[in-house]
């Protein structure tokens, strides 16, 4: 018999076991003390500082305290309990939680009482039984025969003589201490914890005739543990705690370009805002107060807004984004992004989904992209998808080593327009990297800069038509 067919087993007897006393030692006296006010702080890596408070009534001397309702995934060598004329002794953290499987579990070796009700008649029979596995089923011994518990039309339930004293409702810390005297007053325990964690999700609603953009953003907290945490004082901190920075070299010593600080891995952060945020700071990071109280019900997910901005100056953009010089056989669709500028709201990393309202005035997906920590002010274009009729198909059309150290390369880009508006497209122009100083030999078109490594060309491609860029580069090694 599996687990779940002893869990239906087992449910009529769980109420009996509610008032069940623990197994405590006789030389303690154990006080127990609920969370009554809750503080919660939130960050990005699966974690959470908790921090409650007591009321705990002490004796004198010392004394086992027992605090439920702690996080089933605290981390119990991060625990701090604090109260006044205290020394600790000793914590414990039980986290083998009271249910019919560990009840059962816990029974080997010990006797239990099993109980069937006879269909037809309604007969009740109670036998004594020694359980003896547990092990993918449940073996037990009644008056000397072996027998097997089933799950079949008898209704069967195991009733209990006690909770064992390693089991408990909640998972509990608890703390031997001394007092050094008696009375009531107030503690304060704190503790890092998984399983609690937070990630920033927005909606945008793009109107791109007025080219504005409204923007919504969620908090986004999920709850893995087993504990539901209520009432809840909680703030969620944007930014990496304690993270651990990605390697720029490969196992071998070569240079990785995935991994070069001055290169944005999405491409949607244009231009660092300088704007102060209102938010308050802890460290380095923006601290984000969620409004009023707020219970996290264990295993459930919970939304909260943190950001409202309306009316903010949006538009479409076409682009075309060029790593190094390549030549492709088939034209390549070019990507296409909403760019605004976030004025006045930090965005915390996370999900950004654009909607658009069709002809008919109903709100459509229109595409989806992963934002970084991005402080307010800054110039975004976040990536929806690709274009349908739009596409640029690059060239290498001349690539010569004029010495050790120089090369020139020159590229051919044929972008084609089959919609019925004229367009423009940037090309984003990735060079070789930064061992390699480059210089525009030639071009078509004037060219922009946006970084030591990309150069920019805006493309104006006729309705229905086609244009082409050209230019040539010369790229010198610094060694």
């Amino acid at each position: 018999m599996h687990f779940g067919i002893m869990t239906r087993m087992l449910s009529l007897s769980a109420a009996l076991l509610i008032g069940a006393s623990l197994s405590l030692p006789a030389m303690a006296q154990v006080t127990k003390a609920a969370p009554t006010d809750i503080m919660m702080t939130v960050y990005n890596g699966d974690m959470a500082l908790i921090s409650d408070t007591r009321r705990v009534t002490l004796g004198t001397g010392e004394e086992v305290v027992e605090l439920p309702g702690v996080s089933s995934q605290i981390r119990p060598t991060t625990a701090t309990f604090i109260a006044p004329n205290i020394d600790i002794l000793e914590q414990n953290f039980d986290f083998d939680l009271l249910s019919p499987e560990k009840l059962m579990e816990k029974a080997v070796g010990d006797f239990v009482e099993v109980v069937r009700t006879n269909p037809g008649n309604g007969r009740i029979t109670r036998e004594r039984a020694k359980v003896l596995s547990v092990n993918n089923g449940v073996v037990v011994e009644i008056d000397g025969r072996i027998e097997v518990l089933r799950d079949d039309d008898i209704p069967t339930r195991v009733v209990f003589p006690t909770v064992p004293p390693n089991l408990r409702a909640d998972p509990t810390l608890s703390i031997t201490l001394d007092s050094a005297r008696p009375g009531a007053r107030n503690a304060n325990l704190s503790y890092l914890t998984g399983g609690l964690s937070w990630a920033s999700d927005y909606v945008a609603s793009f109107d791109e005739a007025a080219g504005t953009l409204d923007l919504q953003g969620w908090a986004t907290l999920t709850n893995a543990t087993e504990t539901t945490f209520e009432d809840a004082r909680i703030a969620v901190v944007a930014g990496d705690v304690a993270g651990v920075q990605q390697q720029q070299y490969d196992r071998y010593g070569n240079f990785n370009p995935r991994f070069n600080p001055q290169f944005n891995q999405r491409g949607n952060i244009r231009g660092a805002g300088t704007e102060g945020s209102d938010q308050e700071r802890i460290g380095d990071n923006l601290l984000y107060p969620l409004p009023g109280r707020i219970t996290v019900r264990a295993n459930q997910t919970k939304q909260v807004g943190i950001v409202d901005a309306a009316g903010l100056k949006a538009a479409k953009l076409y682009e075309y984004r060029a790593r190094g010089y390549n030549t492709n056989t088939t034209p390549q669709a070019v990507d296409v992004r909403v760019g605004f500028s976030n004025t006045g709201a930090a965005l915390p990393a996370g999900i950004l989904r654009v909607y658009q309202r069709d002809a008919s005035d109903r709100s459509q997906f229109i595409g989806e992209d992963r934002l970084d920590h991005t402080p307010g002010g800054s110039d975004l274009a976040v990536k929806i998808g690709e274009a349908f009729d739009i596409r640029v198909q690059p060239t290498v059309t001349e690539d010569k080593r004029i010495s050790r150290r120089v090369r020139d390369v020159s590229m051919s880009y044929k972008l084609t327009n089959a919609s019925k508006q004229p367009v423009t497209v940037q090309i984003r122009q990735g060079t070789s990297g930064r061992w390699l100083d480059t210089e525009v030999l030639s071009e078509s078109q004037d060219h922009r800069e946006a970084d030591a490594y990309t150069y920019l060309w805006d493309v104006r491609v006729p309705a229905e038509g086609e244009e082409t860029l050209t230019f040539s580069l010369r790229e010198r090694s610094r060694w």
